[in-house]
C-alpha cells in the first residue's frame, strides 16, 4: 500500500523556505525567499489536512483548488498540479509572490487555527508555476479556433491581462492599450523587484504576446487615442485602468521639495531596475540615498516604500501610521520583514506639517491615541494635545492610498457612470456598466485593492462578454 502523503501536519513543522539574511538582502532588489527544494516542497504540501471544508479555497477571491494540487504536489505529480492552479488562476506564481496569504488563504487554514502553523500555499504555489516554466509546460496560448470578434481592453494591469488571457485562448482578437512603455501596471512599475522580479512579469507578457494579444503600449486614452475610436473599433471595450490618483496630504509647508508621492517614487526606482534613464532618480529627487527618509502610511504600498528606501542606502527609514500596530492595513509578514531590515516604525503619529525652506528638514508629528470604533468598527485615532514634536527628515514619501481619475471627463464620455467616490459602475458578477458593451474591472471598480482580485474581475468579464457574443450569434442565425 502506498504511503499516505498528506495529514502531516501533525509530526512536521511549518518551514518556508530559507529567507535571505537582512543584512545581505537589504542591498539589492532580488526576492528574499528562496526556492523549495522538490522534496521539501512535497513534503511542505503534505501537511494540508484535506478538510472536508476547505476555507483557504472558501477566502482565496479566486476558489483556487488549493488542497487538490497541495496534493498532487504532495505526490509527486507537479504538471497536474500546475494545470490545476493554471485552470483558476491566470498568474499563480504572481500570487504565490504577491498576495496576502496571511490574510487570506493561509489566515484561515484549519491547521493554523488549530495551532499547528499554516501550509505555506503560496510558497508551494510559486513552486509549481517556476517548476512549470523550467519544464516547458507553460505553452504559448493557441485558440482552436480564430473568431472574427475583437475586444480593446485599456490597462495592461492584473485585471486587463488577465481578461486578455482568457479571450484569446476562446480565438476573440484582443487589443490591450496602456500609458506606460510596459505591459503588467503596478506588477511592473509600483511592486519592488524584492516582492516581484520583473522577469517573472515579462516573460507573462511575452507569452501574451507571442500568443496573438497586440499590445499599444505608450497610448494615453484621451491624449493619444480617443476612447470614442476604442469604441468604435471594438466589439467590446473593458476598462481596467486602476486607480493611480495619489491621496494628497495638506497642512503646512505641504509644497516643499523632497515631499513626494509613492507612485513616483516607486516607478523611478523600477524604472532604474530595467535599466532605464531616469533623471529625476539621477539628480537625487527620488532617489533616498545618504537621505533621512520619512514614510506616512501603513499599508502594502508605504511598506514597499519603506523597504526600497532602506536598499537605496537611506541614513535612517521611519514609517508613521496614525494607528497601532494591530490595526494597519498592512501585511504584518512585510512589517516584519521590514522591521528586520532596519526599518522603525513609529505607532500613533499623523503628520500635522513639515518644516523647511526650499526642501522638507522634519515632518511636524502628532502623537495620537485610539478612542470609540467607527462604523468600520475600527477604533478612531485621535489627537494628544500639546505632544507634537518634530521627526527630521529630507525625504518624506506619501502612502496615502490612491484614487481614481476622472475618467468621463479625460475621456469625453459622460455616459460613463460613476460612482460618489469616482469608481466606475459595474455590475459585479459580469463587471457590464451602464453603457451597452463597456465592461470595467479591477481598482477602478473596487477602488485600490489586490491583485487577486482583479484577476478574477477580468476572468469574470471575458467570460460575460464570451457568453454575450454567443448569443449574439444564436441571434443572428
Amino acid at each position: 500500500m502506498a504511503k499516505q502523503p498528506m495529514l502531516k501536519f501533525v509530526t512536521l513543522g511549518k518551514e518556508m523556505p530559507e529567507k535571505r539574511p537582512a543584512k545581505k538582502r537589504s542591498h539589492d532588489f532580488n526576492e528574499i525567499y528562496g526556492e523549495y527544494a522538490d522534496q521539501k516542497a512535497r513534503e511542505q504540501a503534505g501537511r494540508c489536512s484535506q478538510c472536508g471544508v476547505p476555507y483557504c479555497q472558501t477566502h482565496c477571491p479566486l476558489h483556487n483548488n488549493i488542497p487538490d494540487w497541495l496534493r498532487l504536489t504532495a505526490e509527486g505529480r507537479l504538471q497536474e498540479a500546475y494545470e490545476m492552479s493554471q485552470a483558476t488562476n491566470t498568474f499563480p506564481e504572481i500570487c504565490g509572490r504577491i498576495c496576502p496569504q496571511d490574510r487570506l488563504c493561509e489566515g484561515n487554514c484549519v491547521i493554523e487555527k488549530s495551532g499547528h502553523g499554516t501550509v505555506t500555499i503560496g510558497q508551494v504555489e510559486k513552486y509549481i508555476t517556476d517548476t512549470a516554466w523550467e519544464e516547458g509546460w507553460v505553452q504559448p496560448i493557441a485558440p482552436a479556433a480564430e473568431r472574427p470578434e475583437s475586444v480593446g481592453i485599456i490597462g495592461a494591469g492584473p485585471g486587463g491581462l488577465a481578461a486578455a488571457d482568457r479571450l484569446r485562448r476562446a480565438g476573440v482578437q484582443v487589443t490591450v492599450y496602456d500609458r506606460y512603455d510596459r505591459a503588467g501596471g503596478l506588477m511592473t512599475y509600483g511592486i519592488p523587484g524584492f516582492k516581484l522580479e520583473k522577469q517573472v512579469v515579462m516573460r507573462r507578457n511575452e507569452q501574451l504576446e507571442q500568443g496573438g494579444v497586440t499590445f499599444r503600449l505608450d497610448c494615453n486614452v484621451g491624449e493619444d487615442i480617443a476612447f470614442d475610436e476604442i469604441f468604435g473599433t471594438h466589439d467590446a471595450v473593458i476598462v481596467a485602468t486602476g486607480v493611480y490618483k495619489s491621496r494628497d496630504l495638506g497642512g503646512p509647508g505641504a509644497g516643499l521639495g523632497n515631499i513626494v508621492r509613492a507612485i513616483d517614487y516607486l516607478t523611478a526606482s523600477n524604472r532604474k531596475s530595467f535599466g532605464d534613464d531616469v533623471p529625476e532618480f539621477d539628480s537625487g529627487a527620488l532617489d533616498a540615498e545618504g537621505k533621512r527618509v520619512v514614510v506616512i502610511g501603513g499599508g502594502d504600498t508605504a511598506m514597499d516604500c519603506v523597504r526600497t528606501a532602506i536598499r537605496q542606502g537611506a541614513t535612517s527609514v521611519k514609517c508613521l501610521y496614525r494607528r497601532d500596530r494591530a490595526n494597519m492595513p498592512g501585511s504584518q509578514r512585510e512589517v516584519a520583514n521590514a522591521e528586520e531590515e532596519g526599518v522603525e516604525f513609529v505607532w500613533l503619529t499623523a503628520p500635522k506639517g513639515f518644516t523647511g525652506d526650499d526642501t522638507v528638514t522634519g515632518v511636524r508629528v502628532a502623537k495620537m491615541r485610539l478612542g470609540q470604533p467607527d462604523q468600520t468598527g475600527r477604533q478612531t485615532p485621535e489627537e494628544i494635545e500639546g505632544a507634537d514634536y518634530t521627526e527630521p527628515a529630507e525625504l518624506v514619501i506619501k502612502a496615502l492610498g490612491f484614487e481614481p481619475e476622472e475618467l468621463p471627463k479625460l475621456w469625453d464620455v459622460p455616459e460613463l457612470e460613476v460612482t460618489r467616490w469616482g469608481t466606475v459602475k459595474a455590475d459585479f458578477r459580469t463587471h457590464a456598466t451602464q453603457m451597452d458593451g463597456v465592461y470595467a474591472v479591477g481598482d477602478i471598480v473596487r477602488g485600490a485593492s489586490l491583485v487577486v482580485w482583479a484577476i478574477r474581475d477580468g476572468r469574470e468579464a471575458a467570460d460575460a462578454i464570451l457568453e454575450r457574443f454567443a448569443t449574439a450569434a444564436v441571434a443572428a442565425e
